[in-house]
């Protein structure tokens, strides 16, 4: 076989005797995994237990917690524990109806308090949900509302005291819902006009209706913030306005008149105001573009501002508010928030028992704390505990990973010695094919014209072996006499004829091993560098023979020379083989007997 061949039939040996032992390790790894595994599954399934109560736990009592932190930053501004009560309960049936967040709505009650000093009994609740309501109904978030409700209060404080804080905001509520309807515009935009205007119109007399219908009607065409900013600059111009126009614009008390009669008498005098001169004199007598721009535009439909001042100062309630934030809502989100009030209230019942065992768990990890603090040594062999526990879990799961990268690598193994094991059948078949062509390659040498000439070369090497073989009684019968002696030099003769043709016999046989190989070369067999590989299949097998040095001719001859007597005695020469004579062996012998 060629070399290559041999090295994959040791290839596959080795994975035979490999296979055995990767197979009780196998075995052993799997035994391991399957503890391992085991072990892992007891542990998951109780952790994710553990996980699961955990947060199931944590998602019962997280609505509750959440309101209780808000509740106890209202608090923390002095509310009374009766005021608190309120507001949760008030915020929670808010919630259930908009479909809001309960929490959300206590904590706004933090911002109100702080900016509305004095809030008493249920008025920190009611404040607190007729903002939420009005964040809903203008689509405004609750911070920006509660700032523009403790903004309002401030301006019109001494009215929301006269009225009754409660009432007052509620209106406030109603009356900002209905012109942000009216107007078009939102409780952002509302918040941000009456930010810049200030107490300045309430300063003057003028009621919160007839500032909202004036700034509604501005943003038609602006934004709330320059809104308030023209009509601050209409009210710093009218006290000197009055006097260079030659207009009252105050009332027998000294109040400012409503801007509907101003803008009455304005338009009395001047017209619609389409002149240039007549702008002119309106920015010396106001003293700015900002103030003659808003009494233009207010006065473009003083039939419209009219009309929105009176439906604006007949609001007394919220209802308005309510009905634009009912109309938001969403199903789901009120269902939702349903959950989370019940929640909220199984929780807060619950929260009282549970809080002194979390109190009282935290003081424990509070003298761990301070344990460790002092025997670092044993706090250390803890630790060290610890990471061998995991460290043997990791060690588990190493072993659970290689069991998986074994098998993984045995399969991965036997998919690919299969199509090797195929390939050698192949081989195989090839291989029979080989030792056919070498046949045949036989076949062809016995049939060129010089093989036979070797044999019967080799045939005459026998005779004369046997000759040597029987030369003593040959030499009894006829070698003593005369006649005999004559043939012995004819044999002499003979002899130097011999070692002349075996010379060309060797030449010869060179010249056919060159063509057995070409023949090998033309059958793709392997012609290799070694002479096992150059030589025919036939003479691969070792040949052992013992030939006199110089050839059987040269042993006749030497013999014969050696003996001068007319009784002459030729040496005996032995040639021996290991094995019998074929044809092969005989060539062998007779190129040998020709060195």
């Amino acid at each position: 076989m060629s070399t290559k061949l041999e090295k994959l039939m040791f290839a596959i040996s080795l994975q035979d005797g490999v296979t055995g032992p990767v197979g009780k390790m196998q075995k052993q790894l799997d035994d391991l995994a399957g503890h391992a595994r085991k072990s892992f599954v007891q542990i998951g399934t109780g952790a994710a237990g553990i996980w699961a109560a955990g947060q199931s736990m944590d998602y019962m009592l997280t609505p509750a917690r959440q309101m209780n932190k808000a509740l106890m930053e209202v608090s923390s501004l002095d509310v009374e524990p009766k005021a608190l009560k309120t507001l949760n309960r008030e915020a929670l049936a808010f919630s259930i109806r908009f479909g809001e967040s309960a929490s959300a709505v206590a904590s706004s009650a933090y911002d109100i308090q702080s900016s509305i000093a004095g809030l008493s009994g249920d008025e920190l609740s009611r404040f607190t949900v007729s903002s939420n309501v009005l964040a809903k109904a203008t689509k405004a978030d609750a911070a920006t509302i509660t700032s523009y409700v403790g903004t309002m209060y401030g301006i019109f404080k001494n009215q929301a005291n006269d009225m009754g804080k409660a009432k007052w905001v509620e209106q406030l509520t109603g009356q900002t819902a209905t012109a942000v309807q009216m107007f078009k515009t939102t409780g952002q935009e509302m918040s941000s006009a009456f930010t810049s205007l200030g107490a300045n119109a309430t300063a003057a007399g003028i009621d919160v209706a007839e500032q909202m219908a004036i700034m509604g009607t501005l943003q038609s065409t602006m934004s709330g913030s320059e809104a308030g900013t023209k009509y601050k600059a209409f009210l710093s111009g009218v006290g000197n306005a009055q006097k260079a126009l030659g207009l009252q614009f105050t009332d027998s008390n000294g109040h400012m008149l409503g801007m509907m009669d101003i803008l009455g008498k304005i338009k009395g005098k001047y017209g619609d105001l389409s002149k240039v001169d007549d702008g002119d004199l309106l920015k010396k007598a106001f003293g700015s573009d900002e103030a003659v721009s808003l009494i233009k535009l207010l006065m473009a439909d003083t039939k419209g501002l009219g009309a929105s001042i009176d439906q604006l100062g007949k609001v007394q309630g919220m209802d308005k508010a309510t009905q634009m934030a009912s109309r938001m809502v969403d199903p789901f989100d009120r269902a939702s928030a349903g959950v989370n009030a019940l929640l909220t209230v199984i929780g807060q019942a619950l929260l009282p028992s549970i809080n002194p065992l979390v109190d009282g768990f935290t003081d424990v990890t509070a003298t761990m704390v301070r344990w460790a603090d002092m025997f670092p040594n044993l706090t250390r062999w803890v630790g060290y505990g610890i990471m061998l526990i995991l460290g043997f879990g990791a060690v588990l799961g190493l072993a659970s990973v290689a069991s998986g990268v074994a098998r993984i690598s045995m399969f991965g193994l036997s998919t690919v010695m299969g199509p090797i094991t195929g390939t050698l059948g192949l081989m195989r078949k090839a291989w029979a094919l080989y030792s056919g062509a070498q046949w045949v390659a036989n076949a062809a040498m016995w049939g060129f014209p010089g093989t036979w000439i070797v044999m019967a070369l080799v045939a005459l090497v026998a005779a004369v072996g046997a000759v040597i073989w029987w030369w003593d009684d040959l030499k009894a019968a006829f070698l003593d006499t005369s006649w005999g002696q004559a043939i012995m030099g004819v044999i002499d003769q003979v002899a130097g004829v011999f070692k002349w043709y075996f010379d060309m016999l060797g030449r010869m046989w060179g010249w056919v091993l060159e063509k057995v190989q070409a023949v090998q070369k033309f059958l793709g067999m392997d012609s290799g560098a070694s002479a096992e590989v150059n030589a025919p299949a036939m003479l691969e097998a070792p040949r052992s023979a013992s030939v006199p040095a110089g050839g059987v001719t040269q042993s006749i001859s030497n013999a014969v020379s050696k003996n001068s007597s007319n009784s002459r005695t030729i040496q005996q020469v032995n040639i021996t083989t290991s094995k019998p004579m074929d044809a092969q062996s005989m060539s062998e012998m007779a190129f040998m007997a020709a060195g």
